[in-house]
């Protein structure tokens, strides 16, 4: 049953397991769904879908393999006239609808057989199509397995929920919109919890319950300090190609320079490659740099380094000496090397790229992507790519 639906689910990329689906169908079998649409909707959300952020693609496919249900595409136009008309909605209370088995199939045949057989319109019925009434083809009526054919939904329609789509926000495949932003800076924090330094303070609790568990005998328990330990440096490429994103990266920074989590945080700002020096503004003025060397002087090792960009560029950018597009710029070491004191001065690196993953080897500048991401861990800047860059972030030493 409904084997398609399992499918396109898979499709979507909804990591659905078999035994899951034997799940759902051994609740089907015992009625769970109450016999309607909306009840197998919640019911199949429920049992196949293990995070909210499926919701969104669950909705999709639910409309799309179950729209039959709403309107059919193959009703004849007289169908049309015949519900022009109708009874007022008939409204049921959720106590006094019934539990009636029903299969898709089975109801597609049957409206079709209606269709070859009908010749004049009906209200209140029960078996033709029609409104008002307890019919399963038609509206403004009530039939605990039916389908809807034009009007409005009284009884609530299953598809018509998914329709709404709802959860596009709980998406983290996409780029980062405003509330995926919120998402992302709860990921941020937890580069604030200080899980590899030393533990190197008492645990006066936990060494008191050792020592009773120990029979007397003084067992001491040490633990990490609870100071913020970790700091931060976020280097932006701004400019050129790096335009469309610009309102992204502008709410990314927004978001981030209020952070409060962090022991320190600090912004660099540079166009494509990193040269000799960093910009201190995102309009990359020349009076307001500072010497790469100086920053690597000023920030250990430890800082965590986040850099942002698109990492497209003219080869030439990246490889050459003087490959600085600015016309009073003089680079005598090329981009790579820049970016490669980076690499080697920082323990724990990421490059957040807000072009899709999917074009990263065919978009304009996949060659410099390409040499970029092995300097870098390069993820994309979507909530699960940016989950993926915490976590690389909070491992241990390289």
């Amino acid at each position: 049953m409904f084997t398609g639906f399992f499918n396109d689910l898979r499709r979507e990329g909804i990591p659905v397991s078999v035994t899951e689906w034997m799940t759902l169908m051994d609740a089907l079998h015992k009625g769970l769904a109450g016999a309607s649409l909306t009840g197998f909707y919640y019911l199949a959300r429920a049992v196949l879908v293990k995070s909210e952020s499926y919701y969104d693609r669950f909705d999709v496919v639910f409309q799309r393999y179950f729209h039959g249900i709403e309107t059919p595409p193959d009703l004849v136009e007289q169908v049309i006239k015949w519900l022009e008309r109708s009874l007022p909605p008939l409204v049921i209370d959720p106590e006094k609808r019934k539990s009636t088995p029903w299969n898709l199939d089975e109801m597609r045949r049957a409206l079709m057989e209606r269709l070859a057989k009908q010749t004049e319109e009906h209200h209140g019925g029960s078996h033709w199509i029609g409104t008002g009434g307890t019919s399963p083809f038609g509206h403004s009526g009530h039939h605990p397995a039916g389908l809807r054919i034009g009007g409005k939904s009284v009884n609530r329609s299953a598809v018509k929920v998914a329709a709404e789509r709802r959860y596009r926000d709980f998406r983290r495949d996409e780029t980062l919109s405003t509330r995926q932003f919120e998402m992302a800076l709860r990921k941020l924090r937890e580069l604030s919890q200080n899980v590899d330094g030393p533990k190197d303070e008492l645990d006066l609790e936990a060494t008191i319950d050792a020592t009773c568990k120990n029979a007397g005998w003084l067992k001491i328990i040490w633990e990490r300090s609870r100071k913020n330990l970790v700091k931060v440096v976020i280097m932006m490429d701004s400019g050129g190609s790096m335009e469309p994103h610009a309102q992204l990266c502008g709410r990314l920074f927004n978001a981030a320079n209020k952070i409060s989590h962090f022991k320190d945080l600090r912004f660099y700002y540079f166009h494509n490659a990193v040269y000799d020096r960093l910009y201190l503004d995102p309009f990359c003025r020349y009076n307001a740099t500072v010497p790469v060397k100086e920053v690597l002087q000023k920030l250990d090792r430890e800082y965590r380094l986040i850099l942002v960009g698109d990492a497209s560029m003219a080869p030439s950018e990246l490889l050459m000496p003087d490959g600085s597009i600015y016309w009073d710029d003089f680079n005598e070491e090329t981009g790579y090397t820049g970016l490669k004191k980076l690499a080697d001065h920082f323990t724990h690196t990421v490059w957040l790229n807000p072009v899709p993953l999917s074009m990263w080897d065919r978009v304009w500048g996949n060659e410099t992507i390409a040499i970029i991401r092995r300097l870098f861990p390069m993820f994309e800047l979507t909530v699960d790519g940016l989950e993926q860059a915490i976590k690389k972030l909070k491992a241990l030493l390289r």
